[in-house]
């Protein structure tokens, strides 16, 4: 009994091994070799493009609030009652230059000026019969002077004297003190009337009519609502590349349009929490108003020998790749400045080819295809 069981076992490992050995080999006659990839395929296909050099500018960002360029606050220089007018004195009206802006009363210092070349006219007309016997020669020149002597007109120059007997003998008399003392009166009746000394727009006004306006007393203000200047603050690291004259483009949210101005002036000092400078920018046009806010940008001065490359090209700011021997190699550059998407650099061969867009798995050595 125990030899055919023991005939049974073998005979049934002989058959699951020769089954198991049929199952392997047509398992692996199923099987299909692998597909070899030629090496052109293998290589990542990169854009390059060659580095040209050539001069560049670059904008610098100005912006800052607007003030009037012309702006004064107006004083009287005389006493006395504010007169009404046509154009009354209030915020917001305009005047063009030389138009009467205030008038006071003037009736009392008219009449004293008045007074005065009266007194005058009287002091020369006693002189006449000294002047006829004792300076001949002169007198035919004092009588023409005192035939077109006007009290309603200013005096004309006195007679120059003929000799210096006569100078004397005028200035004993006390005539050319009162001939300037009239000069005098008659600049102060010309303050009575304040005029505009620039076209611009009354901005403050602090007096009505009728009342009493003394002597030194601010009445308003005047603002040239035509001209303008843009405060700005630039880095003093960029204030070698700004200089006076230049053009700046400007706008603001606010209003639509924009508006071009010039460089006027650049300060000497130097913010020192800021480390920045002062810059004035000239503009005008409409839609300006004071105390609005602008920014814009200035051209640089030309930068010679520099290179334009998209600013993703940039490892850490200082390398790029470029292709040599179609593999990629890490090339130093220097940075000159970066603006938007676009890197000013220098330190590349002219003709050099590097990529022209970013790779994400690009690394220093690796084998690459140059699109056509």
């Amino acid at each position: 009994m125990s030899l055919v069981i023991r005939r049974i076992s073998i005979i049934s490992a002989v058959i699951i091994l020769f089954g198991g050995t049929l199952t392997y080999q047509m398992l692996s006659g199923m099987r299909r070799p692998p597909v070899r990839v030629t090496g052109d395929f293998t290589y990542p296909i990169v854009d390059v493009m060659e580095v040209r050099s050539g001069s560049a500018t670059f904008p610098i960002l100005i912006q800052g609030q607007l003030i009037a360029y012309d702006k004064i606050d107006i004083f009287s220089e005389v006493t006395g009652t504010l007169k009404g007018s046509r154009r009354p004195f209030k915020v917001g009206n305009r005047f063009s230059k030389g138009d009467v802006l205030l008038e006071l009363d003037d009736e009392e210092a008219r009449l004293t000026l008045l007074s005065q070349k009266s007194t005058f006219l009287n002091t020369i007309a006693s002189l006449m019969p000294d002047l006829k016997v004792d300076y001949p020669e002169n007198y035919a020149r004092w009588e023409q002077y005192l035939d077109n002597f006007k009290l309603e007109a200013s005096p004309a120059p006195l007679p120059e004297a003929a000799t210096e007997q006569e100078k004397r003998f005028i200035a004993a008399r006390n005539l050319l003190n009162q001939y300037y003392a009239i000069k005098s009166a008659e600049s102060r009746l010309n303050k009575y009337k304040i005029t505009a000394p620039f076209s611009g727009v009354v901005t403050e006004a602090m007096v009505n009519p009728g009342a009493v306006v003394r002597a030194g007393q601010k009445v308003g203000e005047l603002m040239n609502n035509s001209k303008y200047e843009l405060q700005a603050t630039v880095p003093l690291s960029e204030l070698h590349n700004l200089s006076v004259g230049q053009t700046v483009t400007l706008t603001t949210t606010q209003v639509n349009g924009n508006w071009t101005g010039k460089v006027k002036r650049i300060s000497d000092q130097v913010d020192p929490l800021s480390q920045s400078v002062a810059v004035f920018v000239e503009v005008g046009g409409q839609s300006l108003r004071e105390g609005m806010y602008l920014s814009g940008y200035a051209s640089s001065k030309p930068i010679e020998n520099i290179i334009r490359i998209p600013k993703d090209l940039l490892m850490n700011q200082k390398a790029v790749y470029v292709i040599r021997d179609s593999q990629l190699a890490r090339q130093e550059i220097e940075l000159v400045r970066i603006h938007e998407d676009t890197a000013l650099v220098r330190g590349l061969d002219e003709g050099t080819r590097i990529l022209s867009r970013s790779f994400p798995s690009a690394y220093d050595g690796m084998v690459v295809r140059v699109k056509q």
